[in-house]
């Protein structure tokens, strides 16, 4: 088994303002990072759409059309400060939670051994009922629900690493003791969520806050000490990663000074306890990420960890 590749071109007509960081440039840098020949093996596949029923499987059904029925017929509109529509963006949208629950399929069906899927919009941000943060539904969130209901699947942990905390997931899963959430984030930055103290009623949320200006030692000690023994003690019997790669060094939105190693790293130490718990089944979904040479190497170090490189 290799690892599966899931993109779709869809995903570049996600229009977003002049200026805006979460752009479809991002996928065209992760595309170039992974043209390299030490890629080829990688199985690729398109995402397929989502059915509006799968991602109300986390959103409620009205939220699910009221986002369709907001995409505009031309130009773009804002749902707020930062996250806008254009007449790609459902699209995109649902591909992007379709890529997330065909990765699903396909690593619990053993057809791979683990995926990354590449498309955008991200996803952590999206609340139940609220799109916010560059996000309209979490991707990350709707693969463990859809690995629940449709695999029959325990007990899933999302573990993420991005720069900014996300409190779509933590939202969603705050009363569900099956879904572990797991996040290293900085503080303070936005949205504003992810106190040590905020951990659901279950127990079962994980934050380990970061500080403006830490590095390599902070990141690694807080999935050293806080993020790694929960979830090994939880025993997930899938992981879905929310790859962020906004803490790097140059990334433009945040102040944590990791670099490709780090990614490397983090990587392996989450396919550790999926080994060891999950028969290796990890599903990886891009979030954030943008400068776009740190993006392209962040990814293909997570990428070439992934295929066990």
């Amino acid at each position: 088994m290799s690892t599966l590749l899931i993109s779709h071109p869809a995903c570049l007509d996600h229009l977003t303002p002049l200026g805006h960081p979460e752009r479809p440039d991002r996928l065209r840098a992760i595309e170039h990072a992974l043209e390299a020949e030490k890629f080829q093996t990688l199985t690729r596949a398109h995402a397929p759409s989502a059915s509006l029923e799968i991602i109300a499987l986390c959103h409620p059904m009205d939220y699910v059309t009221q986002i369709r029925d907001a995409t505009p017929k031309e130009g773009m509109v804002r749902l707020d400060a930062d996250t806008s529509m254009s007449t790609g963006s459902f699209e995109a949208a649902i591909r992007a939670a379709g890529g997330a629950t065909f990765a699903v399929d396909e690593v619990l069906a053993q057809k791979a051994q683990n995926a990354f899927v590449a498309t955008r919009p991200p996803g952590h941000h999206a609340e139940t009922a609220r799109p916010m943060g560059f996000c309209f539904f979490d991707n990350a969130a709707i693969a463990a629900r859809y690995a629940q209901d449709r695999h029959g699947i325990g007990r899933v942990a999302i573990v993420d690493f991005d720069v900014h905390h996300g409190n779509g997931s933590q939202e969603i899963f705050w009363a569900d003791k099956s879904v572990m959430y797991c996040s290293t984030h900085q503080m303070p930055l936005f949205p504003g969520t992810g106190a040590v103290i905020e951990s659901g009623e279950h127990n079962t949320i994980v934050n380990a806050p970061l500080r403006p200006g830490d590095g390599r030692d902070a990141f690694r000690a807080a999935f050293e000490t806080r993020i790694l023994p929960r979830l090994r003690d939880f025993e997930p019997e899938l992981i879905v990663i929310s790859a962020g790669f906004d803490a790097h060094m140059r990334d433009p939105l945040a102040n944590i000074n990791l670099d490709e190693s780090d990614f490397t790293w983090v990587t392996q130490k989450i396919m550790d306890v999926a080994d060891r718990c999950a028969g290796g089944r990890v599903v990886s979904l891009l979030e954030g990420g943008y400068d776009l040479e740190a993006l392209g190497k962040s990814v293909a170090a997570h990428v070439m960890t992934l295929m066990r490189g």
